[in-house]
């Protein structure tokens, strides 16, 4: 890390603590959690698909009943997402996984370890916050290392 400070609530989850999500769902089950669910590809320096993946994940939690979330996911996702395209240069993979609990899970994994730090923007810079951003309106996030990458990943919960 270039000395910067971590953010505070930022937390790491060791490897084996959570499900793997790309592993394939069993067969159809309309209450299980696996089949609310969200997978994405998205190409090195690609930023128009940012704005395909959040009208998908829009779109998907419309369907899996908590609207409520979209707005705030959608920034967020778009945050996460964008920063991974724009400061790796390579391609990012998004996983979203609403769980039997009404908590959204969104992880954004790119191929480079490099850890975000905290940046002081200028009152008129154009960029620079959308770290503050998850930090102010996610319920959890962090960064996990992950092989040859990272996931950085946000969750949020429903109203209950």
């Amino acid at each position: 890390m270039d000395g910067q400070a971590r953010f505070p609530r930022q937390r790491s989850v060791a490897h084996g603590e959570e499900a793997d999500l790309r592993t394939p769902a069993p067969a159809h089950r309309p209450d299980c959690a696996l089949h609310h669910r969200l997978h994405a590809s998205l190409a090195a320096a690609d930023l128009l698909a940012v704005g395909a993946v959040r009208r998908r994940l829009r779109d998907a939690l419309d369907h899996w009943g908590v609207p409520e979330l979209a707005d705030t996911a959608e920034l967020l996702t778009s945050e996460l997402v964008t920063n991974a395209l724009v400061h790796t240069g390579k391609d990012a993979v998004l996983d979203a996984v609403l769980t039997g609990e009404q908590r959204l899970r969104v992880e954004v994994r790119d191929r480079t370890s490099s850890l975000p730090g905290r940046r002081n923007p200028g009152e008129d810079a154009t960029n620079g916050r959308g770290l503050l951003l998850v930090e102010a309106l996610a319920d959890d996030w962090g960064v996990q290392l992950r092989g040859d990458g990272k996931v950085t990943w946000f969750e949020l919960s429903a109203a209950a």
